[in-house]
């Protein structure tokens, strides 16, 4: 974390806390064309468990795609044959650097149990059922919203 003293468009100069980051990767496993998998698991700061894709930070000297093979792997007991990049986003530019890469994951096949000490289950959901969760208010994940929304936009033709 850092103060940084800066200089806003108005001229009036303030100071900024950062945090920094070293950078995430997230996976969204599908199991098949409609239907994904999601992991639940404790969020100490938000105090609750949550349904949200397999995700993690970057390794030093890790690129995004294997850090996201890493933790489908460790996350789920999955690896996956057929990855897209789908893109990246800041998840909270207002005070972090935090910026997660997305993948898309198919042609999962088990390796073993998980192993993440993190994840309270996995299960599979059709995207229809994710839809309804997230109207519904039970999934809160901002990461596994926009990673739901982009698919859908993509296999809906507006992306």
């Amino acid at each position: 974390m850092s103060v940084d003293r800066i200089e806003l468009p108005s001229g009036r100069r303030t100071d900024r806390e950062v945090v920094h980051h070293p950078g995430a990767a997230a996976v969204v496993p599908f199991v098949s064309d409609s239907e994904v998998l999601l992991v639940r698991q404790y969020r100490h700061p938000v105090r609750t468990q949550l349904w949200e894709i397999p995700a993690g930070k970057l390794e030093p000297g890790e690129g995004a795609l294997a850090c996201a093979r890493r933790e489908l792997r460790e996350e789920t007991g999955l690896v996956a044959d057929d990855w897209t990049e789908v893109g990246a986003f800041f998840t909270s530019p207002g005070f972090s650097d935090e910026r997660i890469t997305l993948f898309f994951a198919a042609a999962l096949r088990p390796i073993g149990r998980s192993i993440g000490d993190e994840i309270v289950e996995h299960q599979a959901f059709t995207l229809d059922e994710v839809e309804r969760m997230i109207d519904a208010g039970e999934i809160t994940d901002a990461k596994t919203i926009l990673a739901i929304a982009r698919h859908l936009a993509r296999t809906r033709g507006s992306g």
